[in-house]
């Protein structure tokens, strides 16, 4: 058996101004040899089927893997350079399977379904005979292109995104048993007509995914996946939607992507932003007794597209006087070289944040004391790393502000703990993230509190400008069925 994988990947939030270009895809990773490089969120799944394609004696012919910081759409030339980079190796090597990890909201200039086009070109490359299956996160847009085209599409299950490689696992499985003729997966859809976040650390979410795991494999269902959808991409087809895949059967795929989704309708208003306002999120801080707490600054979430350097938060904190609280990850390379030059130890007046767009705020002028620098720094989701690049710890009286010189998000306490921080004495943590911070900082927090705050990727759903989809999505209307 001979096996093709390949990886390309990004998020697209249409409203970020940062564009996605080759050299964000080069500052995060490009190249034809990710299976003998540490495994990241998009290249675990790659390490996982060679692995399990050579313990089979099968071979393995590995194309490019590329993957970008989310941001805005994807410069044409650049996607389409990369896709065709894929495609021709894909041709040299006639495989009978191809199995490929991508993001499933990737948005390029001209192009709305990036993952749905390199789909539909991988199969007219083939032929309907080759296995033909697709990892991506459940923040995709499940799209006809990308139904029609593949085999096979396994979505990760939770929310924070740890479960890369056991999804990754179960594709490979699936997609050697439909090569083998064992099984003849069908997949179908139901769209659930809700845009919002499903956080799958807790309930109703955390029973949602255990009862998909415990239904797979009985009853001639092969799989299930939730795509959440990404709220922020604009096109025809975000939203949540629910996708099974039966062993032969399009009836019972249809109905148990309907219950599943019809259960996800029912738990809508467990799904509908309460969360505090900053100044009353930092008012907990300042009342509460247990420490730390730990506030997520959603709305500047780099994972989401988001700038990661917005001020909103800081400024409110040093408005109070509040002391004993760490900020971060906050995106300021111009900054970081500055202290780099400086050194640890050293004072300065420096002027952090709101550079790089008006979601950003204003810039907070200080005189800071430079803490720690680390340079190659990574932090781990689950069981990968993810690069963050030179990392700054700066203290202005008492507030404690990280930094780094790549645009990332705060996956995991490391980020403040290997830069010289003792998190546990704090009063509080304020991570720029949405959740995937939430298995690495949750052990540590007396409690975790989302701020309703301003920015890039603010949660109010309803209010989201979409020029290509309709209104017709809770909660924009409350009964779109």
């Amino acid at each position: 058996m001979k096996l093709f994988i390949a990886g390309l990947a990004t998020e697209t939030n249409s409203f970020s101004p940062i564009p996605t270009g080759t050299l964000a895809f080069e500052d995060a990773y490009v190249g034809k040899n990710a299976t003998q490089e540490p495994p990241n969120l998009f290249s675990a799944p790659m390490h996982e089927w060679r692995h399990m394609a050579e313990a089979e004696g099968w071979s393995v012919t590995e194309g490019l893997c590329a993957f970008a910081q989310p941001a805005g759409p994807t410069i044409r030339s650049t996607y389409e350079s990369f896709r065709d980079d894929i495609l021709a190796d894909l041709k040299a090597a006639k495989p009978d399977i191809v199995l490929l990890t991508m993001h499933g909201a990737m948005i390029a200039e001209g192009y709305d379904d990036c993952e749905g086009d390199l789909l539909t070109h991988v199969r007219d490359i083939v032929g309907p005979d080759v296995t033909v299956g697709l990892e991506i996160d459940p923040h995709n847009h499940l799209t006809d292109a990308m139904l029609s085209a593949a085999n096979l599409i396994v979505s990760y299950k939770e929310y924070p995104h740890t479960d890369g490689p056991d999804r990754a696992r179960e594709l490979f499985t699936l997609a050697a048993d439909t090569a083998a003729g064992k099984i003849n997966p069908v997949m179908r859809d139901y769209d659930c007509r809700m845009i919002a976040m499903f956080h799958t650390s807790r309930s109703p979410m955390r029973e949602f995914v255990d009862d998909m795991m415990a239904r797979e494999g009985s009853e001639g269902i092969l799989s299930l996946s939730l795509s959440h959808g990404f709220p922020w991409g604009d096109c025809a087809r975000v939203g949540a939607r629910m996708l099974a895949i039966t062993d032969g059967d399009a009836d019972k795929a249809s109905a148990v992507a309907q219950e599943f989704g019809k259960r996800l309708w029912d738990n809508r208003e467990s799904f509908r932003p309460d969360w505090p306002s900053i100044s009353e999120a930092l008012d907990k801080v300042q009342t509460g007794t247990d420490k730390p707490l730990v506030l997520a600054d959603f709305a500047d979430n780099a994972g989401g597209g988001a700038p990661a350097d917005s001020t909103f938060v800081l400024q409110q904190v040093l408005d109070r006087g509040m002391r004993n609280v760490a900020l971060g990850i906050f995106w300021d390379p111009v900054l970081v070289r500055m202290c780099q030059d400086v050194g640890v130890g050293g004072t300065m007046r420096v002027r952090l944040g709101g550079k790089v767009d008006v979601c950003s705020g204003d810039p907070v002028d200080l005189t800071v004391t430079i803490r720690g620098i680390k340079t190659g720094m990574h932090q781990m989701m689950g069981a990968t790393a993810m690069p963050m690049g030179t990392g700054v710890w700066l203290e202005a009286d008492g507030v404690h502000m990280v930094l780094s010189d790549k645009r990332t998000q705060a996956f995991h306490p490391d980020a403040f703990k290997e830069l010289g921080l003792d998190l546990g004495s704090l009063d509080a943590v304020i991570v720029k993230s949405s959740q995937h911070f939430y298995a690495g900082f949750a052990p540590i927090a007396s409690d975790v509190i989302y701020i309703n705050g301003p920015g890039a990727i603010t949660p109010d759903y309803a209010n989201i400008p979409y020029t290509k989809r309709d209104g017709n999505f809770w909660p924009k209307v409350e009964n779109p069925f």
